[in-house]
């Protein structure tokens, strides 16, 4: 236990001096500023080209959801997701120290070795691949549905939305994402923040109030005009589980038959069944659904 004390004061001593280290200092893979640039780039795209022409430019949660964006980005990695990343990587290579056995020995691709193109593609699609189930099971799943239900409370698209979502989703995603990366070693810092910002970058045009869809290129990126479909409160009836589940690629959805934009969604009722219960402020969203258990169980 006392490693395990180690690696938790260590990780919350790291982080901080990191953070500390992002906002007194710039450089190009800077997340915190990367974050701001990103952000302030999409909403003057949306003020320039709305979609939407009669949504406010600080339209219905603006400020909760640009909160959200920090919160989410980096004090909840401060509060928890370091912690659990460091100790759970730990606890795996014990058990597998148990076992006779090392990481390594599960590696089967080293992305250093093949060129950074390839290796790069690699890693991006890998990845995605694994966020896109992901985000299906957050939908299939009741139990995992209830905190995903933060995410689809959004009102009205905008840039913000995106990061908008419960602190129990990152440590499903950062979880079932640790094999597949440990899988594919090998990706260095700067693979990781080309594919950070793409990602970031893609997923805030997704939510804003934009009317894109690429032409020929939105069966490979996921775009405004089809990730709208995926917030819709009416879903088919062949798929009341959710549709259009790409993070930054649509192929998925498109070779998984996920995929459904039936017609163009400006204007349709985003969130989902009961909705209007769901808490609206930050506190009571976080605690989300311990607290309403509670109470339903007084």
């Amino acid at each position: 236990m006392e490693k395990y004390f180690e690696i938790f004061k260590n990780s919350y001593q790291g982080y901080f001096n990191y953070l500390w280290n992002e906002i007194t200092h710039f450089h190009w893979e800077n997340y915190f500023y990367g974050l701001i640039a990103v952000s302030f780039m999409v909403w003057v795209l949306e003020l320039l080209f709305p979609w939407r022409k009669n949504q406010k430019i600080f339209r219905k949660d603006f400020w909760l959801d640009t909160f959200y964006m920090f919160f989410n980005f980096f004090l909840l990695n401060l509060i928890v997701l370091i912690f659990l990343s460091n100790a759970s990587a730990e606890l795996f290579n014990d058990l597998l120290a148990i076992l006779g056995l090392e990481l390594s020995d599960f590696q089967f691709l080293n992305l250093d070795a093949l060129p950074f193109g390839l290796g790069l593609l690699i890693f991006f699609l890998v990845t995605d691949f694994v966020q896109w189930n992901t985000h299906r099971l957050l939908h299939y799943s009741p139990f995992l549905w209830n905190f995903h239900k933060l995410h689809h409370s959004v009102k009205e698209m905008g840039f913000a939305a995106h990061l908008r979502y419960h602190w129990m989703e990152p440590v499903v995603y950062k979880s079932l994402l640790y094999i597949p990366l440990a899988i594919i070693g090998g990706f260095d810092v700067e693979s990781v923040a080309i594919v950070h910002f793409s990602a970031l970058a893609i997923g805030h045009l997704n939510h804003a109030n934009l009317g894109w869809d690429y032409g020929f290129l939105k069966y490979i990126f996921n775009n405004p005009k089809m990730h709208i479909w995926h917030h819709a409160k009416v879903l088919p009836k062949h798929a009341q589980y959710g549709v259009n589940f790409g993070i930054s690629l649509s192929i998925w959805d498109y070779l998984f038959k996920t995929n459904h934009i039936p017609y163009n969604g400006r204007d349709i009722e985003l969130g989902f069944d009961g909705d209007e219960k769901f808490p609206s402020s930050f506190i009571s969203q976080e605690l989300y659904p311990i607290k309403t258990r509670q109470r339903n169980n007084s």
